[in-house]
């Protein structure tokens, strides 16, 4: 195999990849719904709620919940995060163009699939860098006959070239088809928690403002609980021994598979403790934190809780079944989003498939340099170091975007955009935003009379070119 076709390979595995789409195999995980969703009136113990320990030696050393400060306590102050979250750009969302080569050529050294890849590239580059020394040694002290032997010629790499491609195309398509499945679920989570929101603005006169605001509360709640669920952050230790003594520490169940031996698995629970003035459980009184924290699916908890509110609401003239049902459709999508979320975190790509996958991409990059050194000499090290960093970051990305929940997607801008367009019953600059679209003061019939012809029916033509130049004469904002 020559140079030319080395880059031929790689150059139609990465087409291949944009081209091809494999979706992945749907797992159906059964979750266990906790009863005392559905049983508000249930009395928490004040003892379980206020007991704060020690953190167990056994806690995941996990990066903490970042924290949103709360002014009175358990009423959480949105101004400081409507600042942060006042527009959805960001500055990581920056689409590269060629024009960018430059600046992504010089940033290489800090790629994060570099740092990933960097051991079994650097192998490979020492390998095939040490037997194109042995190969020239050999030719310069006559030993041509041993330097013949080394050289497999470029047959045996381009009869499993392919192979290795469709590896790599169906491991690429297969985790990028996960990630846009996550995206959208989020993106259907973030729809229908809107769409609650206006409806219970509608009808505020019929939900009561008390029940909209535990509505709006529970539905805040429900992104970072998600988040917590397919991503747990908690305390550590540090954070555990500050919170000591103190009414703010809360323990969650959390269950956790343990290997013992090779075949057997064990359910168990590890401590997990977090900081009841941080979101999202500063939204939940105490007497419903309590229940929630006991709870292992939180998140459903949640969509239950939700759908028992809804469910409360009592009929009227503007509020019938059809409307309650529709509310509770919504409750079943919340419940749906979890659902997705779980099948995509707990389904793995089939570990037989990954080790064959990563075994024949190795075997294949630590006998290339055999088909090459009798064409490039000396060159052959940083050439198959080249190709094996293409192929392995081809095979990384795959892995990286396996489960987008680990930190492909940010869930937590995510889960902000959600607490901002819901939580607007706070009163906040953000919320009197949205809020403003619900009321109606200061407005009346004749101001809309008072505005032009929209269609441009009844303009002049004066007024037409006017408005024409005054559209030409609009910057968009980069």
């Amino acid at each position: 195999m020559n140079l030319n076709q080395a880059f031929q390979l790689l150059v139609g595995v990465l087409a291949a990849s944009v081209a091809e789409s494999f979706a992945p195999s749907k797992l159906v995980s059964a979750t266990n719904r906790i009863p005392s969703a559905f049983s508000p009136h249930v009395q928490a113990s004040a003892k379980d709620a206020h007991t704060i320990a020690h953190a167990h030696q056994s806690m995941i050393d996990i990066p903490p919940m970042p924290n949103v400060s709360c002014s009175i306590f358990p009423s959480c102050n949105t101004e400081t995060l409507d600042a942060e979250i006042d527009s959805f750009a960001d500055q990581n969302d920056k689409r590269y163009s060629a024009s960018d080569w430059f600046h992504n050529i010089v940033s290489l050294p800090n790629s994060a699939i570099l740092s990933e890849i960097k051991s079994p590239v650097g192998w490979i580059t020492a390998w095939s860098t040490l037997v194109s020394v042995v190969y020239k040694i050999c030719n310069a002290r006559g030993l041509g006959h041993v330097a013949r032997k080394m050289c497999l010629g470029s047959a045996p790499h381009s009869l499993i070239a392919s192979s290795i491609g469709l590896l790599l195309v169906f491991r690429t398509n297969s985790a990028y088809q996960r990630f846009t499945e996550g995206r959208k679920t989020w993106e259907q989570l973030l729809n229908t928690c809107r769409d609650i929101t206006r409806m219970t603005s509608v009808y505020e006169r019929e939900v009561g403002s008390k029940k909209k605001q535990r509505i709006q509360r529970l539905l805040a709640a429900f992104p970072y609980l998600l988040h917590h669920h397919i991503q747990p952050r908690c305390l550590d230790h540090s954070q555990c021994e500050e919170l000591n003594d103190t009414p703010h520490a809360l323990l969650l169940s959390e269950p956790h598979l343990i290997h013992i031996g090779r075949s057997k698995l064990k359910k168990t629970s590890r401590e997990c403790w977090v900081d009841k003035r941080s979101l999202p459980w500063c939204l939940l009184p105490d007497s419903v934190l309590t229940k929630c924290a006991q709870s292992h699916n939180r998140p459903l908890w949640v969509a239950d809780r939700l759908a028992l509110e809804f469910t409360d609401i009592k009929y009227c003239d503007n509020w019938t079944s059809r409307e309650r049902l529709d509310l509770l459709k919504h409750a079943s999508k919340l419940s749906e989003c979890i659902g997705n979320c779980e099948r995509i975190h707990q389904t793995a790509v089939p570990l037989n498939y990954a080790r064959h996958a990563l075994r024949s991409l190795t075997l294949w990059s630590f006998t290339l340099p055999f088909g090459l050194i009798d064409k490039l000499g000396l060159l052959t090290g940083p050439t198959v170091g080249m190709v094996a960093w293409l192929m392995f970051g081809v095979y990384q990305i795959g892995h990286t975007i396996e489960d987008p929940f680990q930190g492909s997607l940010r869930l937590t801008d995510m889960c902000k955009s959600i607490y901002r367009d819901v939580m607007y019953g706070d009163r906040n600059e953000a919320g009197m935003r949205r809020e403003s679209a619900f009321r109606k003061d200061g407005e009346a019939d004749k101001d809309w009379d008072s505005l032009s012809d929209a269609f441009g029916l009844g303009l002049t033509v004066p007024a037409k070119e006017n408005m024409e130049h005054n559209n030409e004469q609009l910057v968009l904002s980069p």
